[in-house]
Protein backbone atom coordinates (compact mmCIF):
# COMPACT_ATOMS: atom_id res chain seq x y z
CA UNK A 1 0.00 0.00 0.00
CA UNK A 2 1.72 3.20 -1.13
CA UNK A 3 2.24 6.10 2.03
CA UNK A 4 -0.64 8.16 2.19
CA UNK A 5 1.34 11.33 1.60
CA UNK A 6 1.78 9.82 -1.81
CA UNK A 7 -2.22 9.08 -2.34
CA UNK A 8 -2.73 13.14 -0.73
CA UNK A 9 0.42 14.04 -3.62
CA UNK A 10 -1.13 11.92 -6.27
CA UNK A 11 -4.64 13.67 -5.81
CA UNK A 12 -3.51 16.98 -5.73
CA UNK A 13 -1.78 16.24 -9.31
CA UNK A 14 -5.28 14.73 -10.57
CA UNK A 15 -7.01 18.05 -9.34
CA UNK A 16 -4.87 20.47 -11.27
CA UNK A 17 -4.18 18.59 -13.99
CA UNK A 18 -8.33 18.18 -14.88
CA UNK A 19 -8.72 22.41 -14.13
CA UNK A 20 -5.45 23.38 -15.71
CA UNK A 21 -7.24 21.24 -18.87
CA UNK A 22 -8.23 23.88 -21.74
CA UNK A 23 -11.75 22.94 -22.09
CA UNK A 24 -12.25 23.95 -18.28
CA UNK A 25 -14.00 27.02 -16.62
CA UNK A 26 -10.55 28.08 -15.64
CA UNK A 27 -9.12 28.31 -19.20
CA UNK A 28 -11.60 29.08 -21.62
CA UNK A 29 -12.83 31.91 -22.90
CA UNK A 30 -16.43 31.31 -22.24
CA UNK A 31 -18.97 34.35 -23.23
CA UNK A 32 -18.70 37.42 -21.22
CA UNK A 33 -22.08 38.93 -19.65
CA UNK A 34 -22.17 40.96 -23.22
CA UNK A 35 -22.23 37.52 -25.01
CA UNK A 36 -18.90 38.14 -26.48
CA UNK A 37 -15.85 35.71 -26.53
CA UNK A 38 -13.08 36.45 -24.02
CA UNK A 39 -10.58 36.08 -26.92
CA UNK A 40 -12.13 38.11 -30.15
CA UNK A 41 -14.55 40.36 -28.22
CA UNK A 42 -16.91 39.01 -31.42
CA UNK A 43 -20.32 37.72 -30.20
CA UNK A 44 -20.78 34.27 -29.13
CA UNK A 45 -21.94 31.89 -30.48
CA UNK A 46 -22.09 33.46 -34.25
CA UNK A 47 -21.95 31.91 -37.56
CA UNK A 48 -19.00 31.50 -39.87
CA UNK A 49 -17.66 29.20 -42.98
CA UNK A 50 -14.89 26.38 -43.43
CA UNK A 51 -12.06 28.46 -44.91
CA UNK A 52 -10.63 24.93 -46.82
CA UNK A 53 -11.90 21.78 -48.79
CA UNK A 54 -10.54 19.90 -45.69
CA UNK A 55 -11.07 20.66 -41.92
CA UNK A 56 -9.69 18.85 -38.88
CA UNK A 57 -11.88 18.73 -35.94
CA UNK A 58 -10.01 17.74 -32.82
CA UNK A 59 -11.32 16.90 -29.58
CA UNK A 60 -9.55 19.92 -27.72
CA UNK A 61 -7.77 23.55 -28.78
CA UNK A 62 -4.37 22.39 -29.76
CA UNK A 63 -2.59 19.81 -31.86
CA UNK A 64 -1.73 17.42 -29.07
CA UNK A 65 -5.94 16.47 -29.51
CA UNK A 66 -6.55 14.08 -31.59
CA UNK A 67 -9.07 14.53 -34.76
CA UNK A 68 -12.24 13.90 -34.34
CA UNK A 69 -13.36 14.29 -37.76
CA UNK A 70 -12.63 16.09 -40.89
CA UNK A 71 -14.94 18.18 -42.75
CA UNK A 72 -14.41 18.42 -46.77
CA UNK A 73 -16.36 21.07 -48.06
CA UNK A 74 -15.34 24.57 -48.27
CA UNK A 75 -17.69 26.88 -47.34
CA UNK A 76 -20.19 25.44 -44.71
CA UNK A 77 -21.35 27.45 -41.86
CA UNK A 78 -20.83 26.14 -38.85
CA UNK A 79 -21.22 28.17 -35.21
CA UNK A 80 -18.84 29.25 -32.92
CA UNK A 81 -19.71 28.24 -29.53
CA UNK A 82 -16.45 29.18 -27.54
CA UNK A 83 -12.52 30.59 -27.88
CA UNK A 84 -9.65 29.82 -26.27
CA UNK A 85 -6.32 31.41 -27.36
CA UNK A 86 -6.33 30.84 -31.24
CA UNK A 87 -9.23 28.04 -31.10
CA UNK A 88 -12.62 27.93 -31.31
CA UNK A 89 -14.89 25.42 -30.53
CA UNK A 90 -17.86 24.97 -33.43
CA UNK A 91 -20.97 23.20 -33.74
CA UNK A 92 -21.87 22.46 -36.97
CA UNK A 93 -25.69 21.28 -38.36
CA UNK A 94 -26.09 18.29 -36.90
CA UNK A 95 -24.76 19.32 -33.67
CA UNK A 96 -21.34 17.95 -33.58
CA UNK A 97 -19.40 20.08 -31.45
CA UNK A 98 -15.50 20.29 -31.48
CA UNK A 99 -12.27 22.56 -32.14
CA UNK A 100 -10.85 23.80 -34.94
CA UNK A 101 -8.20 26.52 -35.72
CA UNK A 102 -9.25 29.47 -36.63
CA UNK A 103 -6.64 30.35 -39.59
CA UNK A 104 -9.57 27.26 -41.27
CA UNK A 105 -12.43 29.71 -40.13
CA UNK A 106 -13.57 32.94 -42.54
CA UNK A 107 -15.75 35.41 -41.63
CA UNK A 108 -17.46 35.14 -44.77
CA UNK A 109 -21.43 34.34 -44.43
CA UNK A 110 -22.88 31.06 -45.75
CA UNK A 111 -26.08 29.14 -45.25
CA UNK A 112 -27.05 25.71 -46.25
CA UNK A 113 -30.84 24.23 -47.57
CA UNK A 114 -32.25 22.38 -45.09
CA UNK A 115 -35.50 20.35 -45.56
CA UNK A 116 -36.89 20.24 -49.01
CA UNK A 117 -36.41 21.78 -52.46
CA UNK A 118 -36.40 25.05 -52.12
CA UNK A 119 -37.04 28.33 -54.22
CA UNK A 120 -34.57 31.02 -54.74
CA UNK A 121 -37.13 34.11 -55.40
CA UNK A 122 -36.36 36.95 -57.51
CA UNK A 123 -37.96 39.25 -54.29
CA UNK A 124 -38.47 38.63 -50.63
CA UNK A 125 -42.03 37.75 -51.08
CA UNK A 126 -43.50 33.82 -51.08
CA UNK A 127 -45.21 34.87 -54.37
CA UNK A 128 -42.48 36.16 -56.03
CA UNK A 129 -40.95 34.37 -59.06
CA UNK A 130 -38.72 31.57 -58.86
CA UNK A 131 -34.52 32.51 -60.02
CA UNK A 132 -33.58 28.74 -59.22
CA UNK A 133 -34.91 25.72 -57.52
CA UNK A 134 -31.81 24.62 -54.72
CA UNK A 135 -31.81 20.94 -53.10
CA UNK A 136 -31.29 20.41 -49.26
CA UNK A 137 -27.42 20.69 -48.84
CA UNK A 138 -26.36 23.56 -51.20
CA UNK A 139 -24.41 25.89 -49.63
CA UNK A 140 -25.27 29.29 -50.15
CA UNK A 141 -23.83 32.81 -50.08
CA UNK A 142 -25.56 35.55 -47.94
CA UNK A 143 -25.56 39.10 -49.04
CA UNK A 144 -27.67 40.29 -46.40
CA UNK A 145 -31.49 39.60 -44.40
CA UNK A 146 -33.59 41.36 -43.36
CA UNK A 147 -36.26 40.11 -39.97
CA UNK A 148 -37.72 37.02 -42.56
CA UNK A 149 -35.20 37.34 -45.61
CA UNK A 150 -31.84 36.70 -46.65
CA UNK A 151 -30.19 37.75 -49.99
CA UNK A 152 -28.14 35.27 -51.18
CA UNK A 153 -25.91 33.53 -53.81
CA UNK A 154 -25.92 30.36 -55.01
CA UNK A 155 -22.87 29.05 -57.71
CA UNK A 156 -24.07 25.79 -60.13
CA UNK A 157 -20.60 25.55 -62.24
CA UNK A 158 -20.18 29.08 -63.80
CA UNK A 159 -23.95 29.77 -63.17
CA UNK A 160 -24.41 32.17 -60.58
CA UNK A 161 -27.98 32.91 -59.15
CA UNK A 162 -29.06 35.50 -56.90
CA UNK A 163 -32.43 35.54 -54.86
CA UNK A 164 -33.66 35.19 -52.10
CA UNK A 165 -34.78 32.40 -49.37
CA UNK A 166 -37.10 32.24 -46.33
CA UNK A 167 -34.51 32.71 -43.37
CA UNK A 168 -36.32 29.23 -41.79
CA UNK A 169 -35.13 27.65 -45.14
CA UNK A 170 -31.72 27.17 -44.60
CA UNK A 171 -29.08 27.58 -41.48
CA UNK A 172 -26.04 29.41 -41.14
CA UNK A 173 -28.39 32.55 -39.32
CA UNK A 174 -30.22 33.04 -36.13
CA UNK A 175 -34.12 33.89 -36.50
CA UNK A 176 -33.51 37.67 -35.40
CA UNK A 177 -30.12 38.72 -37.01
CA UNK A 178 -30.22 41.44 -39.55
CA UNK A 179 -27.21 41.59 -42.28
Amino acid sequence: MPPLRFVATLALLVALALTAMPGSQAQSAAPDETGHGGVTGLPVPRFVSLRSDEVNMRTGPGIRYPIDWVYQRRGLPVEVIDEFEAWRRIRDREGTTGWVHQSMLSAERTAVITGERRMLRQTAAQQSEPVAWLEPGVIVTLERCDEAWCEAVALDGNDRYRGWLGKDEIWGVYPEETL
